[in-house]
């Protein structure tokens, strides 16, 4: 080897730390060879790519980059034999710590039971068939347990950080943006939060969002159309409700209190995510991270703390939904004249239903998604952990979907109380009067009204949200997780 090996027989004799173990210091030369394609001493980020990829690692993971940020020390874009073999050192020195904690009975093996206590403790809930197939992934000499050495050669150039980050594709991931608040936070690892990565995806899961509302607003606004004048006796369906908006204010009518829908994602995103780690912290104590139970809690919790501090928001986009024609200048005036006729409090009309959907709706939404999770990777996943951002996303989109279908009559009577405290004269019936009023002329059918359009946005919307995402993703330099 020629440039930072050429110097007489011992090549890593200048090294950051001495080595003399003969077996490491030959597979950190022949790791470096096998990278090294132009045999010039040095590796680039093409060669570490092309290197990777050669070696089976996922080419989206943008592993060579995270290398080569850690491993370049003197930054002139390339890694020498020195400083690649410190980065290896490096890296074994975070291996072996991982390897410990898996290694439960201290045998210096990983077998299926500890990689399953593991998974379950980062709250994971796999089963042992799932636990076996990532066993043999690394697995090379059919013991099925996993040596220090196996479990180094498997992940010395995946640059992940700790146990929490093995596990990280199996969470429950809701940065698309189907036009309902009611889900539980994204998981941020503590890499990402000490880079700064955060906040890029929450910005790009904004981005996402506000594309995603703005195509399907007039499905939103359809849907909130019906819910409040819906009923037995004028049958408004989908195409009659759309006809008659359109008739009322034209095309552009369609996209009423969407101004306001895409410009509460920011504050409410923020302080969702704010909440969530606060109490995440509080509930985690001195564990590595929190159980699916916990983080139902959780996440509970942030979006009751995120809906109460945002919820007047929320009635100034149902009134600017249902507007008629010149009722409102925008949304300063609808503000104004909320505050002059009704009071502080009718910006608080229809909370208590609002918040009470949180928990169906994140309860069902979590224990749907880990069950098709699970199924899927039980019957179809081979040799991985993860199961992919398709698959994720389907997952993602029918527990979403499942979530909204419990907590749906609550939306609508959340809605409808929105909407009738700015009736004159009109009765304010209480939540369960309103439930006992619908249920009596209506039946249980008059509790869903608006379904349907609600369905008809939500795989345009998911649809829409990933390419943005994605495309956010790029332009903002975000890595993939």
């Amino acid at each position: 080897m020629r440039g930072a090996r050429d110097g007489g027989p011992a090549p890593w004799r200048a090294l950051c730390q001495d080595s003399r173990d003969p077996e490491r210091q030959k597979h950190w030369a022949e790791l470096f060879d096998q990278l090294d394609t132009n045999k010039d001493g040095r590796v680039d980020i093409n060669e570490l790519r092309e290197g990777l990829a050669r070696m089976g690692m996922n080419a989206s993971s943008q592993a060579e980059q995270e290398i080569l940020r850690e491993g370049d020390t003197d930054q002139d874009g390339e890694l020498d034999f020195e400083e690649f073999v410190c980065y290896l050192q490096e890296r074994e020195r975070k291996l072996r710590l991982m390897f410990h904690s898996l290694d439960r009975n201290n045998d210096g093996h990983i077998d299926v039971s500890e990689i399953q206590q593991t998974f379950h403790s980062l709250g994971v809930y796999i089963s042992l068939q799932q636990a076996e197939k990532i066993l043999q992934s690394m697995d090379k000499d059919g013991t099925m347990t996993i040596d220090w050495h196996e479990w180094r050669d498997h992940f010395i150039l995946n640059p992940l950080e700790n146990m929490e980050e093995v596990v990280h594709y199996w969470k429950h991931s809701m940065v698309l943006d189907i036009g309902e608040c009611l889900t539980v936070p994204d998981e941020f690892s503590e890499k990402e939060k000490k880079t700064g990565m955060w906040w890029k995806q929450l910005l790009a899961g904004a981005m996402a969002g506000a594309v995603s509302r703005t195509g399907t607003a007039p499905l939103d606004r359809l849907k909130v159309f019906m819910q409040v004048h819906a009923s037995k006796t004028n049958n408004m369906n989908v195409f009659g409700g759309l006809k008659g908006m359109i008739q009322e204010g034209g095309v552009r009518s369609l996209w009423r209190g969407n101004g306001i829908n895409v410009l509460k994602i920011a504050p409410e995103s923020a302080i969702k995510f704010m909440a969530y780690e606060q109490i995440k912290r509080a509930i985690r104590g001195q564990q590595e991270t929190l159980r699916v139970q916990e983080r139902f809690v959780a996440g509970s919790l942030a979006g009751a703390t995120a809906q109460t501090i945002i919820y007047p928001m929320e009635v100034l986009k149902t009134r600017l939904t249902l507007r008629k024609t010149g009722q409102y200048s925008g949304m300063a005036d609808c503000a104004k004249k909320i505050l002059q006729k009704e009071g502080i409090r009718a910006f608080y009309k229809g909370y208590l239903p609002n918040v009470l959907g949180i928990i169906p709706y994140a309860g069902i939404d979590l224990a749907i998604y880990e069950t098709l999770k699970n199924m899927w990777l039980q019957k179809y996943s081979k040799n991985t952990a993860d199961p992919g951002i398709l698959v994720l996303l389907a997952c993602g989109t029918m527990s979403s979907t499942c979530g909204q279908i419990a907590s749906y009559p609550l939306a609508l009577v959340r809605t409808r109380m929105q909407a009738q405290a700015s009736i004159e004269g009109a009765p304010q019936p209480t939540m369960l009067g309103l439930f006992k009023h619908i249920l009596s002329r209506e039946g249980v059918l008059g509790l869903y009204r608006g379904i349907a359009p609600n369905f008809m946005k939500v795989i345009p919307a998911v649809s829409i949200s990933y390419v943005v995402y994605e495309n956010m993703k790029q332009v903002l330099g975000v890595t993939s997780r």
